[in-house]
């Protein structure tokens, strides 16, 4: 899908620039298994399941995800 305009945004990641900051959508005419959408500042898209996402969201929760980034 090059339309973003069909999907329901969730959030935007940073925001504060004019750079095409990552987004992350949610597609509900998508396939179950590609209905969550995340995009980056290069154009690229990854497509993913609502039940795969939510682990995604679990780990971060649980901390699984906090080395990736540094102060």
């Amino acid at each position: 899908m090059d339309d973003i305009t069909a999907l329901e945004p969730l959030a935007t990641f940073c925001g504060e620039c004019n750079c095409g900051c990552p987004q992350l959508f949610v597609d509900p005419n998508a396939p179950a298994e590609r209905r969550i959408l995340l995009t980056d500042d290069f154009g690229q898209r990854v497509q993913m399941s609502v039940d795969q996402f939510g682990s995604l969201v679990e780990e971060a929760k649980a901390g699984k995800l906090d080395g990736i980034v540094t102060p």
